[in-house]
This record gives C-alpha cells, structure tokens and sequence, in this order.
C-alpha cells in the first residue's frame, strides 16, 4: 500500500482547459495547473517553490505561457 505517490499526468487539452498559477496574496504560495475554460474549475498539478519549478511544469506539458491568478 502506498501512502504517498506522485499524481499521474492528467491530460491537457488546450481547447478545453487554460494553464494557470493559483497566487495566494496572504502567504505567496502558488500552485500550477489547469483551468477549465467552461466551469472554472481549477485542477491543482503541482507547487511552485521556485523559477526550476516553473520550468519543469511548463516543460512537462509543453505549455509556452501561463498566467496567474490572485
């Protein structure tokens, strides 16, 4: 039984879904991942603690911009 494992790659479908970084204003955490573009509902993939973060998240799904949200 594994307690703690790494999520598996959701799929990414630009027509449907928009990359986002969820900013908290209070703590600065920040948080990427994908937003629906009919329900808004936002899928959490990974935390960004750093610029190497970023990349490897943009890098992963190939996603050439991204945007924040607060």
């Amino acid at each position: 039984m594994k307690l703690f494992h790494k999520k598996s790659h959701t799929t990414y479908n630009p027509a449907t879904k928009t990359p986002v970084i969820k900013c908290s204003i209070c703590t600065g955490e920040q948080v990427a991942g994908f937003k629906d573009l009919d329900t808004g509902h936002f899928d959490e993939i990974m935390l960004i603690r750093n610029a190497a973060d970023l990349d490897s998240f943009m890098e992963m799904y190939n996603v050439a911009t991204i945007t924040k949200e607060y």
